[in-house]
């Protein structure tokens, strides 16, 4: 298991605090109040999916309890997020399990495990694509569906980077100490291209907008692609 600094220590803590309940809604925008809900994955009776980076597992657990998965995966490397998501919805348990693991490993771990793949401004964000959507596409199986959202551009406004670059955004230890963490905002052509080169097909990016201006929004990238045969 990962000893590196657990950047994600902090978030989501208070939101914990006083939201205890398994969500109603799945949604894939960045502000979290609009856009389609779980209907981008496809039917997901009875499959195998894995949620990429998962955090306090709310998604998965709406998945589980509103939809009929065979298992959820909820694999988040962050101590921190995987304690939390343990408190809360541990109780879903086998339907739910949740994952303690840096996603690129589980994913080369579990090679032709998934039907269906999916990340909400998770590991995708903050993973190398050039490593991760490899062994994502090995961990599914032939036909099986990649989906994910991520920012369309950078929250102050400036365009997505036109190659694979990361950029470094701020940070906190669970101390409390600045630090920083690389993030890859990629327009939508650079997420085809490397998409296709990772083994998938059937690839679509749909932009869904911001429903406002304020300074630290942001309209989302939805990504679907199909792992190739």
């Amino acid at each position: 298991m990962s000893t590196t600094t657990d950047l994600w220590y902090h978030y989501g803590r208070a939101r914990a605090e006083h939201d205890r309940a398994v969500p109603e809604t799945f949604h894939w925008t960045w502000a979290q109040d609009s856009g389609p809900g779980p209907e981008p994955l496809g039917d997901v009776t009875g499959s195998t999916v894995g949620e990429l980076g998962a955090g306090a597992a709310r998604h998965a657990a709406c998945l589980v309890a509103h939809r009929l998965p065979a298992r959820v995966d909820a694999v988040d490397a962050s101590p921190a997020q995987h304690a939390m998501a343990m408190d809360l919805f541990g109780h879903l348990a086998p339907r739910l399990r949740l994952v303690r693991s840096d996603a690129v490993r589980h994913l080369r771990d579990t090679a032709g495990t998934y039907d269906v793949l999916y990340s909400v401004f998770g590991a995708v964000d903050f993973t190398d694509p050039r490593e991760l959507l490899p062994a994502a596409a090995g961990a599914l199986r032939p036909g099986g569906r990649l989906v994910f959202s991520t920012l369309a551009h950078y929250l102050g406004g400036a365009p997505a980077e036109p190659d694979v670059v990361p950029a470094e955004i701020a940070a906190r230890t669970p101390g409390g100490e600045t630090t920083t963490m690389r993030r890859w905002v990629l327009q939508e052509h650079v997420w085809t291209e490397v998409l296709h080169e990772s083994g998938f097909t059937g690839i679509s990016v749909d932009t869904l907008p911001s429903p406002t201006d304020a300074p630290r929004s942001a309209a989302t990238l939805l990504v679907k692609a199909v792992r190739r045969a």
